[in-house]
């Protein structure tokens, strides 16, 4: 049932937050920064030096928030999941689809959300037994390619990731997205140190998601 917890908690929030930083502590900073905006989702790019500390000290650091889910992000073979789930990821999430990761997830129980561009894509994920699909990058599509893929595949939850912003996020959700992955623009503060302004971000990509569903009824 944990896996079903994880992938409920993600859809309720509606906002993953995907963790890019230069550093462990800045990783750790923006994390908490999301987290404070409202944002559960925390996804730790594996493209962060030491992006296994970085989930064992985000694990102890939200040990008594049962709210938050993390996972780990950019990881491109089942060996690293295996490392990501060890120090405390929740869910695994790939720039695209690896059959020996989904085996892995499997095996364990945790979710993985592979990166996919295509229906042939999405429907070989489908069949590995993946719940949630990555559209990656979302940028290259316009909001309403949801529904176009959901025509042929009802069946399939899409998360856009790449190019979602405040701008636009609204869209993806009325057009069915169950969940954005948000990094950009929402991480890009850091680059100054405001992590309030992290902070303020999170909170309207929250707001946003919210009035979407709303309007949806």
């Amino acid at each position: 049932m944990n896996k079903y917890n994880v992938l409920s908690k993600i859809v309720e929030c509606g906002v993953v937050a995907v963790i890019r930083a230069d550093s462990k502590e800045e990783a750790i900073e923006i994390s908490e920064s999301c987290v404070k905006g409202g944002i559960k989702g925390i996804e730790v790019a594996f493209t962060i030096p030491e992006a296994d500390l970085v989930l064992k000290e985000l694990t102890s650091l939200f040990a008594d928030n049962r709210e938050v889910v993390l996972g780990a992000g950019t990881v491109l073979d089942a060996s690293t999941a295996r490392m990501a789930i060890l120090a405390g990821a929740q869910f695994i999430v790939s720039p695209c689809f690896d059959g020996e990761t989904a085996k892995l997830c499997n095996l364990y129980q945790v979710p993985y959300m592979p990166g996919c561009m295509t229906i042939t894509e999405m429907k070989h994920a489908l069949a590995h037994g993946v719940d949630i699909i990555k559209l990656f990058p979302s940028n290259v599509y316009d909001p309403k390619f949801i529904k176009t893929v959901k025509a042929p595949l009802p069946q399939v939850n899409i998360m856009p990731t790449g190019g979602v912003n405040l701008d636009n996020v609204a869209q993806w959700i009325k057009n069915g997205s169950v969940a954005v992955g948000v990094s950009g623009n929402l991480v890009a503060p850091a680059k100054t140190g405001d992590y309030e302004k992290i902070t303020e971000y999170a909170s309207k990509y929250i707001k946003k998601v919210k009035e979407a569903r709303e309007a949806l009824g």
